[in-house]
């Protein structure tokens, strides 16, 4: 299995964010938490940050938008050349032509659900979706403690996946570390996002390195 590990700026210096970046080289994405402060009581970057970040980061954006209204916004951060745009199922009208729209765009479309949201309803809809990003804290601040039952989510994504052939990395996002990293993976998920336990250790590269040696000894 191929394990991908998407650091969140988050939790990093933001007076300094193409410093932080650097610190971070080794991985396969940037993690970039865009919040409105009425999706989650937070606000974070907006558009003008995302694009400052396109032009300085060598790593791929991987935009998570937190945010209300998602089919109006989220093409214009594909627009802005983001790698990938995930945008939350709770936030959208039509999950299946806001992900159409990224896709067009150029970007790879993503979809989220929080952890009390079901994933059964969007099983059918996988071939829409190059990620499914299953939340495992309720979005919003960084620092939570990992919610180990939403695991079964991963399982039901992974056997759909087995059965269909899709190539659609299953993400989660919330209280990763080298621990709850390896439960994740044995659950089905291939891409991981990790903001305090990376850019809280004291060499953030070597814990890239860290967390992806733990997934790997653990996935499927």
């Amino acid at each position: 299995m191929s394990v991908r590990i998407s650091p969140s700026i988050l939790t990093a210096d933001f007076a300094n964010l193409e410093t932080e970046l650097g610190r971070i080289a080794n991985a396969d994405l940037v993690h970039v938490d865009v919040m409105d402060n009425h999706f989650v009581p937070n606000l974070t970057f907006g558009p003008r940050m995302v694009e400052s970040l396109q032009a300085v980061s060598t790593l791929p954006l991987d935009v998570h938008l937190m945010i209300d209204d998602a089919d109006r916004w989220a093409p214009g951060y594909a627009e802005l050349g983001a790698y990938s745009v995930t945008f939350h199922a709770e936030a959208a009208a039509d999950v299946v032509a806001t992900a159409r729209r990224i896709r067009e765009i150029g970007a790879r479309a993503g979809i989220a659900v929080k952890p009390g949201t079901p994933i059964e309803p969007y099983l059918e809809l996988l071939p829409e979706f190059d990620q499914v990003l299953v939340m495992t804290v309720e979005p919003g601040f960084g620092g939570q403690s990992f919610m180990a039952e939403v695991m079964p989510k991963l399982g039901l994504l992974r056997n759909a996946l087995k059965r269909t052939e899709l190539d659609v990395w299953l993400q989660v996002d919330g209280g990763i570390t080298e621990e709850t990293i390896a439960i994740a993976a044995e659950a089905g998920a291939d891409t991981f996002v990790a903001g305090s336990s990376v850019y809280g250790a004291g060499d953030p590269a070597a814990q890239v390195d860290a967390l992806r040696v733990a997934a790997m000894l653990k996935g499927h």
